[in-house]
């Protein structure tokens, strides 16, 4: 029975991720499974991967050959790494310790290449929320001119209205004055 490792789809429309599966590679992508060894979710930055390593490794030796993709992953997680590591041991090329001690020294440098990955992205994040908000103060700042000017504007309209109103009201009260400093003021007599 031809053994794969290979990817089965799960999730919705448009926002897939995988189980990572050992099947025969007769069934369907999505059928029927002899085990399943971890999830893959490329949807997130980087991309998450749960990997029983053990099962991984036990099941390429066994014979289990993975497609392109699994391949890649399994390469990324360091399960070919080691079964290449265990290939030598058998052929006596070095020790099992050397060959754990060149699997730890391997698997350090991965993890510091993705911990470096993980905080330029959260980096940048950062930065670009630092400047977002920068952009919104600013913005902020501007509409507020732009209000007081405003107030200042209709502040300046209700003064001036309201000194025209006053200037009228006194100008009416001289007239009234006047008006009134007429009719009292006795008639001059008509010269004959």
């Amino acid at each position: 029975m031809p053994v794969k490792i290979r990817l089965a789809r799960h999730g919705r429309k448009r926002y897939a991720y995988y189980h990572i599966v050992v099947a025969d590679s007769r069934a369907p992508r999505d059928g029927k499974f002899i085990e399943r060894i971890g999830s893959y979710n490329p949807n997130t930055n980087p991309a998450t991967i749960n990997l029983n390593f053990d099962k991984a490794l036990e099941w390429l030796g066994k014979g289990a050959q993975p497609t392109d993709t699994t391949r890649a992953i399994l390469s990324y997680k360091g399960v070919m790494m080691k079964k290449h590591l265990l290939e030598g041991v058998k052929k006596g090329a070095f020790d099992e310790a050397e060959a754990e001690k060149r699997f730890d020294a391997w698997l350090a440098g991965k993890e510091g290449k993705i911990q470096a990955k993980k905080d330029q992205l959260a980096g940048a994040k950062a930065d670009a929320t630092k400047e977002r908000l920068e952009q919104e103060a600013k913005i902020n700042s501007e509409r507020a001119e732009a209000l007081a000017a405003k107030k200042a504007e209709l502040a300046a309209e209700a003064e001036a209205a309201a000194k025209a109103a006053a200037a009228e009201a006194a100008g009416e009260e001289a007239e009234e004055v006047a008006e009134e400093g007429a009719e009292e003021a006795p008639e001059a007599p008509a010269a004959e």
